[in-house]
């Protein structure tokens, strides 16, 4: 059975909207695209290759695989040409547009599809930053492991990440690391409900 890991930037105050430009994401008059960027540090670069050294496939919500299509197809380097080849399961009412590929198309019961691709032999799955898809993943208890990179920032507003609803659930921290920049890498695995002292 394959795991599904999320990988998520993430204000301090828990947004997700927009990290990488300002034209990601402008729904709700969001006014601070591209909040991410400021913080250079190569030694993320370097991280972000650990987590995908394993065998993998990607996950993806229609915006974050129109994001990337538009991107990776003309970089040229190691880790864009791992992204062009890997398969990627896209959650989209637009499978004829699919056109950055080997891609496939989740088009409806996406709880239903992803349960079916956990119980499967394929390699793990990936999920880069989506603020519908991820939410689906954790009300429905389908994520394994979430790693979140946290930036030394408080954004106020915009799509966070443990959305409204998100059940009540038990996490144990895996790694912890924190980089130059003051950026912070946390990887949690699911573990189970919420022990409460009786």
């Amino acid at each position: 059975m394959c795991k599904i890991k999320i990988i998520e930037h993430i204000s301090l105050d828990g947004v997700i909207q927009s990290p990488g430009s300002a034209d990601e994401d402008r729904s709700g008059d969001f006014q601070f695209g591209g909040w991410s960027t400021r913080f250079s540090d190569p030694s993320l670069g370097d991280v972000i290759f650990k987590a995908h050294r394993e065998p993998f496939e990607l996950l993806l919500g229609r915006g974050v695989y129109d994001i990337w299509a538009a991107y990776w197809p003309k970089q040229q380097n190691d880790f864009a040409a791992t992204f062009n080849k890997v398969t990627k399961h896209v959650v989209t009412h637009r499978p004829e547009s699919l056109t950055w590929g080997p891609a496939k198309a989740i088009s409806a019961d996406v709880v239903n599809a992803v349960q079916a691709l956990k119980t499967s032999n394929g390699p793990d799955l990936i999920c880069w930053g989506s603020s519908s898809l991820t939410p689906t993943l954790l009300a429905n208890e389908l994520a394994d492991e979430i790693t979140l990179i946290t930036y030394p920032i408080l954004l106020g507003t915009g799509k966070k990440f443990f959305a409204e609803g998100t059940p009540p659930c038990q996490l144990e921290l895996v790694t912890s690391l924190q980089l130059p920049s003051g950026i912070m890498v946390k990887t949690f695995k699911a573990a189970g409900p919420i022990q409460f002292e009786q």
